[in-house]
């Protein structure tokens, strides 16, 4: 049997003293691909911020593989094999393809470099042929790729993808997902943050749907339906 990953209990985090997550609870198992659905401010990003360490719990736990985060520093998450990829992409405009890719795997003691590398681009090898490009010469779409190359060289047991599917064409969203359906049954759990359900289709093995930071129940057809009217 699977066994957990990711496990957030209970959490609540205020931003500015306004509460963003209220009582806020979710599982993610090994090689699942699970969906965290909710309109545009309902507090997905906040929550994989809070699973990064980049926003401070009000209360509430956070365990990956079995270990509580609440007293790692930001800078150690990515070292334990959690990937990220942010709604904004966060690439380094001056910065080559290649190198971007390669930031996270400075605070890991273990990868190797060319290994993780030869991994990203086997998947993705439209990355490996622009990896001397600098970033700001990309487009959107092409941004959004060498971000999900650079949380998968380091996300080895769990990766967060924020939006993924966001402002981009549909050539280039169909093939994000497609590299994120192959993960499918991997032993990477997989978290993906949607405000537009239309892209899911049997891409999640299970979906959490948030409003104003907590979960709304049951999580069915119906509530997903609502998200996609709002968002």
């Amino acid at each position: 049997m699977p066994h957990t990953v990711l496990s957030a209990a209970h959490l609540a985090v205020n931003i500015q003293a306004m509460p963003a997550l209220r009582d806020l609870s979710l599982q993610v198992k090994q090689g699942q691909l699970v969906g965290l659905l909710g309109r545009n401010g309902a507090g997905k990003t906040t929550f994989m911020r809070s699973v990064m360490g980049h926003l401070p719990l009000h209360s509430g736990q956070i365990t990956f593989m079995g270990e509580n985060l609440n007293g790692s520093d930001k800078h150690e998450r990515a070292g334990l094999g959690i990937g990220y990829m942010p709604e904004d992409r966060g690439l380094v405009p001056q910065l080559t393809v290649e190198e971007n890719i390669l930031l996270p795997l400075w605070v890991s003691k273990t990868l190797q470099e060319k290994e993780r590398l030869d991994f990203v681009y086997s998947l993705m090898p439209e990355v490996a042929n622009m990896r001397e490009r600098r970033a700001l010469l990309l487009s959107g779409g092409q941004q959004k790729l060498v971000a999900l190359c650079r949380a998968l060289v380091v996300g080895t047991k769990l990766l967060l993808l924020d939006e993924p599917f966001e402002g981009v064409a549909p050539a280039l969203s169909q093939r994000l997902s497609e590299v994120i359906h192959s993960l499918k049954g991997s032993s990477i759990a997989v978290l993906i943050s949607q405000s537009d359900v239309n892209h899911s289709g049997d891409l999640f093995d299970h979906q959490f749907v948030i409003d104003r930071g907590e979960n709304l129940f049951p999580t069915n057809a119906v509530l997903a339906e609502r998200v996609r009217v709002q968002a």
